[in-house]
């Protein structure tokens, strides 16, 4: 099928529209049918001389109907380190089993654009110092250096294989401010077509990506193999519950509090294995910062995908991560066509269900202490805590409000203490107003004399450096600097459990006398022992809130009418008196935030340090396994594969497993 002409800018692009397919065959109009089944209505049109797509499918996609297979090919693949090593451990071994068969080993490639992050192999060993970040980033590479060896000559041997080296930040925020494309354009039969971005990434927070109209999820690492080799990932397709947002958030609440409460409604209402969809007007008034956090929260509310339509803000949004212009006009004119594009006029669609998000109710609240779903008010959340004590501590319950001394240290601890406090994960850290929000009330809680308590292990991990840049051109990591919240790394570390160590005289006394401590943290998943396995308890909180427990150093206080500390003077500091406005926040935002800082800090997003290059050394075709190995070992799993199918192993005595 021969695509159809749009025009932007002088420049012909080819394109597979979908409202032309339909009125061709009669199938009627789209109108009604939620974004996200356009896009893959795209696909299926796109793709249809690629095997096993029936246009019936089309059809049935846009007149909302689910439940049936549809073959899924996804423009990109994206990996984090922690899961993708396989991944390529499985195509370097292709490689080898085609140069043993006779053929080229050149010729194994991923069919389509793959993006490798490094961001989970950091631990933040080290924290509160000034050269936390160098340090860990050192322990980092001592740790890591065989692994790293191995995804350098992959950077070096494959095509269509991008890798970001360590250091850079976090996959999902990378991918939101500088790989995420929205729609491409790329050379097919001698015409330059134009398509919607899609992906599938071996994580499941990739959801992030829909909060600027990119149809994407996590797969489990067989599934991003098999779409780097040219398969499609088979679809069941979901039922798409809309979501219609009305209101504007209070002053003082936060997009964390927002997701929050959104997670807590829709664990009770049920979505797992659905695709949900923002719309409605309020979504005018939604910042695109916000949306990305409430897209990562996704599977801790149980949503596939988490849509939001590429609209004007989508399109601020990307022009201030610093994008091309001539990439937004042709995203601009490309949804337009495809009847992608959403603002004021255009009709709203048609769900199976429909959820009603009023922004004005959101409170400021956390989550905790084992689940995101948890939700508790900010002023419930000393209350809440002590009943669930007990069941915390287990066998070694011995009552609350003991305090117990910690040897060699002049403080004692109990249960209910923050023991840890960390501004992290990519959830909060891709959004300025929340990382600015936490700069300014570091700036408040220091000028009034308040620190943070010495049994907090405090870190901060950006999720890019951009957010380094902003926070120093607005001077407030001085502020930060002061509270302990000095940058350990830029990558995934305490919401992943790489919180590193405690202070071994804390964590001893934690032990020997079971006490139920307490992190709280800005990540997406708080299940218990995930953030420290000598952490009871944790808490989901915005980046401010983080500040404000490390300074308090305890659950049990009441931030709503309990004072913070005392300052110079004396005088009670509380925690209204150092939050900072709306205004100030819109105001920093505004004098320090430009593209330029996001094109500045993705330069030589693929270069990585003078280490990571000495890594790279001489490009081979192969990959020179060490026999000695106990990490990096061949898979056996073509081991007596010929050229010749007939000679290959036959498979019999197969049986279902389940």
């Amino acid at each position: 099928m021969a695509p159809d002409l749009l025009v932007v800018g002088g420049c012909k692009y080819g394109y597979y529209s979908v409202p032309e397919a339909l009125r061709r065959d009669g199938y009627g109009d789209a109108q009604k049918t939620p974004y996200c089944l356009r896009v893959l209505a795209e696909n299926l049109l796109r793709h249809s001389d690629a095997g096993g797509v029936d246009r019936s499918m089309i059809a049935d996609l846009v007149a909302g109907r689910f439940g049936f297979e549809i073959p899924f090919r996804p423009a990109r693949v994206l990996l984090q380190d922690l899961l993708g090593v396989p991944v390529m451990v499985d195509f370097a071994a292709l490689r080898e089993a085609i140069a043993n068969a006779g053929g080229d080993p050149g010729s194994v490639n991923p069919r389509i654009p793959v993006d490798f992050v490094i961001d989970h192999s950091i631990i933040a060993d080290v924290a509160g110092t000034p050269d936390a970040a160098r340090r860990n980033t050192e322990i980092e590479y001592k740790r890591n250096r065989e692994r790293f060896g191995f995804l350098a000559w992959c950077q070096s041997a494959f095509r269509n294989f991008r890798v970001v080296p360590p250091g850079n930040g976090i996959v999902h925020q990378i991918n939101v401010e500088r790989l995420a494309g929205v729609v491409w354009a790329d050379e097919r039969h001698g015409q330059l077509v134009a398509y919607p971005d899609t992906m599938v990434c071996n994580d499941s927070h990739s959801t992030m990506v829909n909060g600027i109209g990119v149809v994407g999820w996590g797969v489990g690492g067989i599934e991003a193999e098999s779409a780097m080799l040219g398969r499609p990932v088979a679809l069941n397709v979901p039922e798409v519950v809309g979501v219609r947002v009305c209101g504007d958030l209070p002053a003082g609440a936060t997009a964390t509090d927002l997701v929050l409460t959104i997670t807590e409604q829709f664990r009770r209402i049920g979505i797992k294995g659905r695709f949900v969809e923002f719309y409605g007007r309020g979504l005018d008034t939604l910042s695109v910062a916000n949306r990305l956090t409430i897209a990562n929260m996704a599977p801790e509310y149980g949503a596939t995908c988490v849509y939001f339509p590429v609209d004007e803000k989508t399109l601020s949004y990307l022009a201030f991560t610093g994008r091309n212009p001539a990439d937004l006009a042709l995203i601009k004119a490309y949804m337009q066509a495809q009847l992608m594009w959403r603002d004021a006029q255009t009709p709203d669609p048609q769900y199976v269900e429909t959820i009603e998000l009023d922004l004005s109710r959101v409170e400021r609240c956390m989550a905790g202490p084992r689940r995101p779903q948890e939700r508790v008010s900010l002023g419930r959340v000393a209350k809440a805590f002590l009943p669930e004590i007990p069941a915390l501590a287990r066998d070694g319950y011995a009552g609350s409000g003991r305090r117990v001394p910690v040897p060699d240290r002049d403080f004692s601890l109990g249960d209910g203490d923050v023991v840890m406090a960390a501004i992290t994960s990519c959830t909060n850290t891709a959004n300025p107003a929340n990382i600015i929000a936490a700069g300014l009330l570091a700036k408040n809680a220091v000028a009034r004399g308040l620190g943070s308590k010495s049994w907090v292990k405090t870190s901060f991990a950006p999720g890019s450096k951009v957010v380094a840049r902003y926070l120093l051109r607005a001077k407030l990591q001085d502020a930060l600097d002061a509270l302990g919240f000095q940058v350990v790394a830029f990558g995934c570390t305490t919401c992943n459990g790489n919180s590193g160590p405690l202070d071994e005289a804390i964590e001893a006394t934690i032990r020997e006398k079971s006490l139920v401590s307490v992190a709280v943290i800005s990540g997406n998943r708080n299940f218990e022992g995930r953030v420290h396995p000598s952490v009871r308890a944790a808490y989901l909180a915005s980046p401010p809130l983080v500040i404000a427990y490390a300074i308090a150093g305890r659950i049990t206080l009441d931030m709503d009418s309990e004072p913070l500390g005392t300052d110079e003077d004396g005088r009670q500091v509380y925690l209204r008196d150092i939050w900072p406005l709306p205004e100030e926040i819109e105001s920093v935002m505004r004098s320090c935030l430009t593209p330029e800082l996001y094109r500045e800090g993705y330069e030589g997003l693929f270069e990585g340090t003078g280490e990571w290059r000495e890594l790279r050394g001489e490009t081979t075709a192969l990959f020179p396994w060490s026999p000695d190995s106990t990490f990096l070992r061949r898979p056996p799993f073509f081991d007596g594969i010929s050229r010749d199918v007939a000679h290959c192993p036959a498979l019999r005595g197969m049986r279902a497993l389940a």
